[in-house]
């Protein structure tokens, strides 16, 4: 008899460089506009209401004080539950799936479960991300690379926002993690233009889209630093493969909830075609409850010992208050 080797297992995909921080910062590189593309599934306006007037009052304002104001709110919510629907391509790979997110409590005391994952022919995405309150915990598994498993001490988190002397703030979640910091951190880096009343399958929603702010572009291609920083800057053609050109939300108009986050950018290897930037992105919230009771055993999570990090230290460091 012949002893034919075993078959190699197989080898991680190298995903590009700029997934996982994607990834883990909510604005994953989900694709796909046009046919395929999730439809929104809001069935109306959350129950519940999440802010002290009516978001029709702000319908003369920016999509900036849109956005801030969304925000807001979901700091203020007693309690949030949705679930999630993502589409992801990188190149030629298509991930779907989704999860659910869970949030309960206001100030220091709110703790939230976000969960996601993403699958494309036989790899897996997964990302948790749970805080208790006294930990934030921060599971994330990229394809066939080996699971992490970080922890946050939330107490130093809400010290230095003290020490940086960030005013008064409905809740510390966009700080944190979860749908908050995902919105934050696109507030962070992209600046929004006035916002366009539109339909989402029949619920009124604002349109806000945004675009990149230099500075923070130029932080992520320093190698294109001088010439993001040209008057004329640089095209969605100059960005590497997946990255995000601009974003669009679609927030209630009631309520301003998020239903909806969308990236655009030009898809393809490069170099590609200077054509317009295109939907490569779908992030959506459904199903939403607010204000209504919460299973607290969301809010448990005890991973094993063995592998897990803690990142306090350099998280605290790299605390700073977002902008006004």
């Amino acid at each position: 008899m012949t002893n034919r080797p075993l078959p190699s297992p197989p080898k991680p995909r190298p995903w590009p460089w700029w997934l996982a921080p994607l990834l883990a910062t909510g604005i994953a590189v989900q694709g796909g506009g046009g046919e395929g593309a999730p439809r929104a599934l809001a069935q109306g306006a959350p129950s519940g209401s999440i802010y002290q007037r009516g978001a029709e009052a702000d319908s003369a304002g920016s999509g900036e004080r849109v956005v801030a104001a969304m925000i807001a709110g979901l700091g203020r919510a007693e309690s949030i539950s949705a679930r999630v629907r993502q589409l992801a391509r990188v190149g030629d790979v298509v991930l779907k799936g989704g999860g659910r997110y869970v949030q309960s409590g206001t100030g220091v005391e709110q703790r939230f479960r976000l969960e996601s994952r993403l699958s494309a022919d036989t790899e897996t995405f997964d990302l948790l991300e749970v805080c208790d309150g006294l930990f934030l915990w921060n599971f994330r598994q990229l394809g066939m690379q080996s699971p992490t498993v970080q922890r946050i001490d939330v107490q130093r988190v809400h010290e230095q926002l003290e020490r940086l002397q960030v005013g008064q703030r409905p809740s510390d979640g966009p700080y944190l993690g979860g749908i908050q910091r995902m919105l934050m951190l696109v507030r962070e880096r992209f600046e929004f233009a006035e916002p366009v009343a539109e339909e989402l399958d029949g619920m009124p929603v604002w349109r806000v889209d945004g675009s990149w702010n230099r500075r923070r572009l130029a932080e992520l291609l320093p190698d294109q630093a001088e010439a993001i920083d040209l008057p004329a800057g640089i095209t969605a053609a100059d960005l590497p493969e997946g990255l995000p050109w601009s974003v669009r939300l679609s927030v209630g108009r009631r309520d301003l909830f998020p239903f909806r986050i969308e990236w655009l950018a030009i898809p393809g290897p490069r170099p590609v075609a200077a054509t317009a930037p295109d939907v490569v992105t779908v992030f959506e919230l459904y199903d939403v409850r607010i204000g209504e009771p919460v299973d607290a055993t969301a809010f448990v999570y005890k991973p094993a010992i063995e592998g897990l990090i803690d990142v306090t230290d350099q998280f605290v460091r790299n605390l700073s208050p977002m902008r006004p």
